[in-house]
């Protein structure tokens, strides 16, 4: 026996194809209500017609239609009209889910954090050249934290004399021709400007990962929450993770690695970026971010289950144990002792 049903009926048809039950919708098919059908059989459910025929017929089996698995039979397909109807309710099906997806949070933050991952990507590449550039004219400069400002500081020069004067080094005995020269501010230009765009994207990635973060942007940063969130496909997702799998987040390869070949597996992922971890001494990273990612996998339970969002009062609570670990572990201790 076969369960047969799609949006509008349902049907049970023998070995032989033959049909011997049905159920039909004597709806006028008013589109709400033929969206509502659709979603339900989209997420694997089946319609109050189906679930008739399932009471009487328990022992048949259930196929929608569209099925590979189907046997041939005269199933109560929709008319015209009714099959017109269905393609007017699929089409405001899918503006819907367009809506939804442009309003959906994880979706919009997926978005700006791979936007600002490859941005950044391009301006340190070309700010490493415009440095390498600068340098070759004026080899005694030197950057250090005013690194980032350099392209500024060179579209701002109107010849390499001003550049050498801004930089407090000595003019070369050969600079750049003025063609050289202006390609090099023109650079210069380009990369100031890559980091302005990149100030904006990670705004807006601040703004977004606080409102929707709130929890573990107030512990770890809306840059690293978002990122976290991203990684973990969404904030409900996230919710869900265990905390030793919040510890690995983005560091995949080294964990598969590990299965694969037997090597150390990693003890952090993208939360080394944190200070509590990047900054603490190399044998009590292990532990400081187990207990981070423990903090991290309960908040990310608030944020997503909307609860009243982590102060600087619960975050200085879990500053304090770090330091306590800090405190308990100030040396070295043996491989055993370090698990």
């Amino acid at each position: 026996m076969w369960l047969w049903y799609d949006w509008r009926a349902a049907a049970i048809a023998d070995a032989n194809g033959n049909i011997v039950d049905e159920e039909i919708w004597d709806g006028n098919y008013p589109e709400h209500a033929i969206i509502e059908r659709l979603q339900i059989i989209a997420k694997g459910g089946m319609i109050r017609e189906a679930k008739v025929l399932a009471e009487r017929f328990p022992e048949a089996t259930v196929l929608v239609h569209g099925d590979q698995k189907l046997p041939e039979a005269d199933w109560p397909l929709p008319d015209d009209e009714a099959q017109a109807a269905a393609d007017a309710a699929a089409i405001s099906m899918s503006k819907l889910g367009v809506a939804m997806a442009a309003g959906d949070p994880d979706k919009r933050l997926e978005y700006l954090v791979r936007a600002s991952d490859e941005l950044r990507a391009s301006h340190l590449t070309m700010e490493a050249r415009l440095v390498e550039w600068v340098v070759l004219f004026l080899p005694e400069a030197r950057f250090g934290s005013d690194r980032s400002a350099l392209g500024k500081t060179v579209s701002e020069s109107d010849d390499l004399q001003m550049l050498a004067k801004k930089l407090e080094v000595e003019m070369p005995p050969v600079g750049p021709s003025k063609s050289e020269w202006k390609a090099l501010r023109e650079f210069g230009e380009g990369v100031s400007t890559f980091r302005g765009r990149l100030d904006r994207l990670e705004n807006a990635v601040r703004t977004l990962a606080t409102e929707h973060l709130p929890s573990n942007s107030m512990l770890i940063g809306p840059l690293l929450a978002a990122r976290l969130c991203v990684e973990a496909h969404g904030r409900m997702r996230f919710a869900r993770l265990p905390s030793g799998t919040v510890q690995v987040l983005g560091a995949e390869k080294a964990f598969f690695n590990h299965l694969k070949t037997g090597a150390p597996p990693p003890k952090h992922g993208h939360i080394f970026m944190h200070p509590w971890v990047s900054r603490s001494p190399k044998w009590i990273r292990g532990k400081i971010s187990r207990t981070l990612a423990a903090k991290i996998s309960i908040a990310a339970k608030i944020d997503a289950f909307e609860g009243t969002p982590w102060t600087e009062e619960d975050v200085k609570l879990v500053e304090n144990r770090i330091e306590e670990i800090r405190t308990n572990f100030p040396t070295p201790q043996s491989r055993s002792q370090n698990r």
